[in-house]
């Protein structure tokens, strides 16, 4: 007897987002998850689903969240492209979108806690027109609402486009992100803002907070959405138990090493500092030891709540930082291009104990990289990596590839860079930057960025206009806050955001904002902008554009050099040759690379500029039909009693007769030409059946005419 599957639980909410449906469905999938939520927005479809360890791992000091978007190629009815064609490591896009959800969700779950906690996203449909990293946010904040794992939300996100036709447009489908001049996306709770990422065309600060106060009154919305949603599905939080610091403990620790620690961190050397804490650390250890035995840990995270305490009194009681500095001074800068030999392009910007090195390469359009995602951008022909190699914090630790920070920072970057990058037509190149971290002291991202600026002008690249970024600390209590600018890593540690902003003179580029408090207020964004703004202009008029005014006139002589010509595209097929044979003869010729575009459009690569101008003749000779009159230099291929073929073109040859050799009676072909020689030759006759006959002796007589 078979019985049938019943979903006694199984439910469904709806509302509207930007114009579109969206639907949360509940109790019918993942039942063994702490929580599960089905949501589609449009016909975009995510299945989120969160679990919690039942209890934390031995010698773990930290809250363990892991956050994956995972993307399934079936969502977009493709098969991937790998050799096992499984899906692979997750794609950059889908590493940001788990960092976008970890940022938004980390800072409501207690303090105190270490249980792991797993939150996947994983992406079942994909509709263009409906973003999958929207309902994932969402899909997340219900389905930890509606689980039994301590968490203060719910939250929600929504992202927001800016078009001057359109103005302000929430959930910008497919075509408006396209033509949008913003892609911000925001999450907040009901009250305050708890996370920034935007990439976007020179916005001016105001017209960016609009848009941000725009999006947060949505999620207003949404928040009143998932509290209903969560009021029918309440479960009771799960106990975990608890890893805070004894009052007691603390209190003696604090007693004891307050002075030191207050003097050990008054410096603005990092190193220094560190070997200060270290020693005051085992001090405090040997000084309780008999007082509370196996409390080592417990030591640990007194030091830790301690250092906090210091940094945050200093600054919210006597308006002073660390190393001090005012709450608007930046770091000593200096900046310098051209230091790498043979390289396109390089430039190192140094911000007090922070340095990053950028180098530039520039190559042919057939170098963009091609991406195997469920998004709709296919390739992309400007790239940004950034590397943090372990000797930048003074460490020993062997080199690995590249984690989900540092590609997170380099797409931080790289969002920076794109609106001044030129446009294929302008410059047709691929580009890729590589941001080498010499040493880390806080905000290497935006190192990153000034120094990507200066290694792009260095390379000759056209550059809009050069981009600098900075970031602006905050530290709250209460009602009370202090926002300040330039962050060093012990204020980025210990204080409540990490507000980063890259950006030309005429506007923002890019944001990206970490918090570790329950939000911000429109006031201190306001604020941020503004600080951030302030620095940035003094950046680049005092530090950059000293370094390098404008970009150079020209490429380096290291660099491939580009022609783009057009051809009709009936014409590719004889260009490129049966299998490829002639478009090959050309590169081996010309020593070029030549990429070839379904318009017609042609790019070719040359290490100099003769063997560029070699190329463009031989392509244009091919997709060019040879007319009566026209001139070609070609090369003798075959020599017969009657006359020699001269290949005027790549697999296009005509005849020149023997009569048309020379002025003078020519009695053997050879005595005039041999195979090999090349020859100027005029088309005198093109025949019914396309063979084309050739004149030597009247192109030597125009070219004398011409005085060539």
């Amino acid at each position: 007897m078979v019985k049938h599957a019943t979903f006694p639980n199984y439910r469904v909410y709806e509302t509207m987002l930007g114009g579109r449906r969206l639907k949360v469905e509940l109790g019918k999938m993942a039942g063994l998850a702490n929580g599960a939520a089905l949501v589609s927005f449009g016909d975009t479809t995510v299945l989120t689903c969160v679990t919690m360890a039942k209890a934390p791992r031995d010698g773990i000091d930290f809250f363990p969240l892991s956050v994956d978007f995972e993307e399934k190629l079936y969502a977009v009815g493709r098969i991937p492209g790998s050799f096992m064609r499984r899906e692979g490591r997750p794609g950059e896009r889908a590493i940001l979108a788990s960092r976008m959800i970890d940022r938004q969700i980390r800072p409501f779950f207690p303090s105190d806690m270490r249980n792991d906690v797993c939150v996947n996203c994983t992406v079942m449909s994909v509709d263009y027109n409906e973003s999958p990293e929207v309902a994932a946010m969402l899909g997340a904040s219900i389905a930890l609402s509606v689980s039994d794992i301590p968490w203060k939300g719910p939250i929600a996100g929504v992202q927001m486009g800016y078009t001057p036709e359109e103005s302000y447009i929430v959930c910008p489908n497919s075509d408006q992100y396209k033509r949008s001049q913003l892609h911000l996306t925001v999450a907040g709770s009901m009250e305050k803002v708890v996370m920034i990422e935007a990439g976007a065309d020179e916005f001016p600060n105001d017209m960016m907070l609009e848009a941000i106060k725009r999006g947060h009154a949505v999620i207003q919305e949404l928040i009143q959405f998932i509290r209903n949603i969560k009021a029918e599905n309440f479960k009771e939080p799960a106990v975990y138990p608890s890893m805070k610091v004894s009052e007691e403990l603390f209190e003696a620790v604090k007693g004891y090493a307050m002075t030191a620690v207050k003097e050990a961190v008054d410096t603005d050397d990092k190193t220094v500092r560190d070997a200060r804490i270290d020693a005051i650390t085992a001090d405090v250890t040997e000084h309780f030891a008999a007082e509370y035995p196996d409390s080592a840990a417990q030591i640990g995270e007194c030091m830790y709540k301690l250092q906090k305490y210091v940094v945050r009194r200093l600054i919210l009681d006597e308006g002073k930082r660390v190393d001090g500095r005012s709450l608007t001074e930046v770091r000593p800068l200096a900046a310098e291009v051209g230091l790498i030999p043979r390289v396109h392009g390089s430039g190192m910007f140094t911000r007090g104990q922070t340095q990053v090195l950028t180098i530039c390469t520039l190559g042919t359009l057939r170098d963009a990289q091609e991406l195997d995602t469920t998004f709709e951008e296919t390739g992309k022909r400007f790239m940004h990596h950034y590397n943090f190699p372990s000797y930048s914090v003074g460490e020993a630790r062997p080199s690995r590839s590249p984690g989900r920070r540092e590609i997170g920072h380099g797409a931080l970057a790289e969002k920076a860079l794109l609106p001044v990058i030129p446009s294929e037509e302008e410059f047709p190149y691929s580009l890729r930057l590589v941001s080498e971290v010499l040493s880390s002291n806080g905000s290497t991202s935006q190192g990153s960025i000034c120094g990507s600026t200066l290694a792009l002008m260095d390379a000759g690249v056209p550059i809009k206009a050069p981009v600098a970024g900075i970031s602006c600390g905050l530290v709250t209590e209460g009602d009370r806050h202090i926002t300040f600018t330039d962050i060093q890593g012990i204020e980025d540690f210990f204080g409540d955001m990490d507000f980063k902003v890259g950006g030309t003179k005429k506007g923002i580029t890019a944001i990206q904002v970490d918090i570790k408090n329950d939000g911000l207020t429109y006031e201190i964004i306001e604020e941020a902008f503004e600080k951030t703004r302030n620095a940035r202009l003094d950046i680049l008029d005092e530090i950059i554009l000293k370094a390098i005014p404008a970009p150079r006139p020209e490429v380096s002589p290291f660099a491939p050099k580009m022609l783009k010509i057009t051809i009709n595209p009936d014409k590719i097929r004889e260009v490129i040759g049966k299998g490829g044979a002639v478009i090959q003869k050309i590169t081996a010729e010309t020593n070029t690379k030549i990429d070839i575009e379904d318009d017609g459009t042609v790019c070719i690569a040359a290490v100099n500029a003769a063997d560029g101008e070699k190329a463009r003749q031989m392509i244009e000779a091919i997709a060019k039909d040879p007319e009566v009159g026209d001139l070609f230099y070609g090369k003798v291929t075959r020599i017969m009693n009657f006359g020699a073929f001269v290949e005027i073109a790549p697999g296009k040859e005509g005849l020149i007769r023997i009569n048309q050799l020379d002025n003078r009676f020519v009695e053997k072909v050879e005595d005039v030409l041999n195979i090999g020689d090349e020859t100027w030759c005029k088309v005198i006759e093109i025949d019914e059946k396309g063979r084309i006959n050739l004149s030597r002796k009247q192109a030597l007589k125009e070219m004398a005419e011409k005085g060539e």
